[in-house]
């Protein structure tokens, strides 16, 4: 690794690692005050859910929970944090080598007497500290949220932490799928279309498969793999697809090195 390029690179990404953490903590905050109401009116809230159509439902991922509960109500919220950090690490993904190429600086990046392995690990590595930097924040706004106004109702706190974990997870599958998809095309002049079309996609993904019941679409969207209503309702990780989700990114790491040390980059003419 290099250190000049790790800092350089997460110095480039504090100021976008701020607006993004303090806008989920804000939504959490804002979505957690809301709980009180929901707690006191449980009975109300599941009638008024119960008629909603069920492919409706199953679309935002409300089948399985219970909104009077900590955990049921947080596995709503999650779900738009979710949807928050995958924008976030595929916008990292897309413009982790594109940046350089499309200002034209590339050329004299790579004259540096260092490897092309070196570079992308620096990259890497700062794009990675730069989403736990996020998530941080994530873990500590959600907890003070729940303290302010939880109300004092018990929850797991075990199930929480396997559920706030998961985002590594999560935002490691974008951030290397985003990697790869940005090597493969020849030039991404604008990393936001990329980053919001892969999120947004795979959100849809994870909406289909509860509208339309086809199981196989969960193999497609990490959406699915990392579910927080199924992770709330058995206090565990869905194995296989977590499993599948971390075969997806170390495939897309790998090929993403291969890719870029041969990678023709263009020169300032």
């Amino acid at each position: 690794m290099s250190a000049n390029i790790f800092r350089h690179e997460f110095r480039s990404r504090f100021k976008s690692v701020l607006i993004w953490s303090l806008s989920i903590a804000a939504i959490t905050f804002f979505f957690f005050s809301l709980f009180p109401v929901f707690a006191d009116q449980a009975a109300l809230m599941n009638e008024f859910l119960a008629k909603y159509p069920p492919e409706l439902r199953a679309a935002f991922g409300m089948s399985n929970m219970d909104l009077s509960t900590v955990l049921g109500f947080y596995s709503l919220l999650f779900l738009f944090i979710q949807l928050c950090v995958a924008i976030q690490s595929s916008n990292y993904g897309f413009g982790l080598v594109s940046i350089e190429e499309s200002e034209l600086t590339a050329d004299f990046l790579l004259s540096k007497p260092v490897t092309r392995t070196r570079i992308l690990t620096s990259k890497l590595l700062a794009a990675l500290s730069s989403l736990i930097l996020t998530d941080l924040v994530i873990w500590v706004s959600t907890f003070a949220a729940i303290e302010a106004f939880g109300q004092g109702r018990a929850y797991d706190r075990g199930t929480l932490f396997l559920v706030l974990f998961s985002l590594i997870i999560f935002q490691l599958f974008f951030l290397s799928v985003g990697l790869v998809i940005s090597l493969l095309v020849k030039r991404v002049r604008s990393v936001t279309p990329y980053g919001l079309g892969l999120g947004f996609g795979a959100y849809m993904l994870s909406a289909f498969t509860g509208v339309f019941g086809q199981v196989w679409l969960e193999l497609l969207t990490p959406f699915k793999h990392l579910d927080a209503a199924y992770i709330v309702a058995n206090h565990a990780y869905n194995t296989p697809l977590v499993l599948l989700n971390l075969a997806v990114s170390l495939v897309s790491l790998g090929a993403s090195y291969w890719l870029y040390i041969r990678r023709d980059v263009p020169a300032v003419s």
